[in-house]
């Protein structure tokens, strides 16, 4: 008895330890701006809570419907080579943040404009949901006017 009372009390503590265990930051936005940059629309919407919020200067969308329709959607194929440098970030049981500044190619919207180049700061703001997966649910983007690329 006193056998069974042990791997049971290991058992729970080990399916607990993993519940606690904290996200990591690097590879879930790694795998986010890895499906922005395959113009996986899909992938990256997969990625979102389904209370994402989203803010860029005045702008702000919320909810998985209209974060997907208005920033995802609309802006995927309108961006290369989304590029991130972290200045700070952190994790716990349930959320994990990177913030610092990114850069992307910004594609003119016809053929005869010249290329642009984007950069500004961002946070991207995670949060472990009851089924234990993680989710993006706030992506704030601050950026300067789009430069064009030289």
């Amino acid at each position: 008895m006193k056998n069974i009372v042990l791997a049971l009390a290991s058992a729970w503590l080990l399916v607990g330890c993993k519940s606690g265990e904290t996200a990591n930051v690097q590879a879930l936005n790694q795998e986010f701006i890895g499906a922005w940059n395959n113009k996986n629309a899909d992938k990256v919407i997969g990625m979102l809570a389904e209370d994402v919020q989203f803010l860029q200067g005045n702008v702000r969308f919320n909810g998985k419907s209209e974060v997907s329709q208005k920033w995802v959607r609309e802006t995927i194929t309108s961006l290369n080579d989304l590029k991130t440098n972290v200045v700070s970030s952190g994790t716990d049981a349930t959320m994990a943040y990177e913030a610092g500044t990114f850069s992307v190619d910004v594609l003119p919207e016809q053929p005869q404009q010249p290329h642009g180049f984007g950069e500004g700061n961002f946070v991207l703001l995670w949060k472990k949901g009851t089924d234990d997966t993680w989710k993006l649910s706030y992506a704030q983007l601050e950026d300067l006017p789009v430069q064009v690329k030289q």
